[in-house]
């Protein structure tokens, strides 16, 4: 499979298609978290450490995402990473469709129920990631503290992001966050997931 060009590139090519792909992949992993928060069978690192601070903090899940976003945000500066406007709307969009998709979308008691919101919740996240990512707008808080840390340390990819998923999903969970099979089948599938939709949906530099 080819390499997909993931580099930023400036707002002003092709903003047309770009700006909504962003907004709407991040939109739809705002409602992806949410179907997996109400399937209650494990989530992934990052939203474990979310709801466990949920539990502790009285803010919304949404408001949680955003303040831990910012906070990421600030590590940043010695790092010498520069966000761009993709990175900005990663906080604020995905923050505010979580809230509102957990809003509208009640916890079932039944198994087949949870566990279809489950797969459903993993698998649009894979689009989702492969839309925003793929508008190449800047990169998530979450996703440039991993290159930043490899670029600052000459770590690779697969130390950093392993070290910082271990430490935020034990931090989630010793706050009462939510670990289980839906952790288990995130970890798996959403590197192949993002993968196979990127080549549909990454926007390449016309030449």
């Amino acid at each position: 499979m080819a390499v997909v060009d993931l580099r930023p590139i400036p707002v002003t090519r092709d903003p047309g298609r770009r700006l909504p792909q962003l907004l709407g992949g991040l939109a739809l992993y705002g409602l992806s978290m949410a179907m997996q928060i109400r399937a209650g069978l494990g989530l992934n690192p990052w939203d474990v450490l979310h709801e466990g601070l949920s539990k502790n903090v009285p803010l919304s899940f949404g408001a949680i995402t955003a303040v831990t976003g910012v906070t990421v945000l600030l590590l940043w500066i010695p790092l010498r990473q520069r966000p761009g406007i993709g990175t900005v709307a990663n906080v604020a969009v995905i923050a505010v469709a979580v809230d509102a998709a957990l809003f509208v979308i009640p916890a079932p008691d039944a198994l087949p129920a949870r566990i279809a919101l489950l797969v459903g919740g993993v698998l649009l996240n894979g689009v989702a990631t492969a839309a925003y990512v793929g508008a190449r707008l800047g990169p998530g808080p979450r996703d440039g503290l991993m290159t930043g840390l490899c670029a600052r340390t000459g770590w690779s990819v697969r130390v950093v992001r392993t070290g910082i998923e271990v430490v935020v999903l034990a931090t989630g969970w010793l706050l009462g966050g939510t670990v289980g099979v839906g952790t288990v089948l995130y970890a798996l599938a959403i590197g192949p997931l993002t993968q196979l939709f990127l080549p549909f949906l990454a926007v390449r530099e016309r030449t």
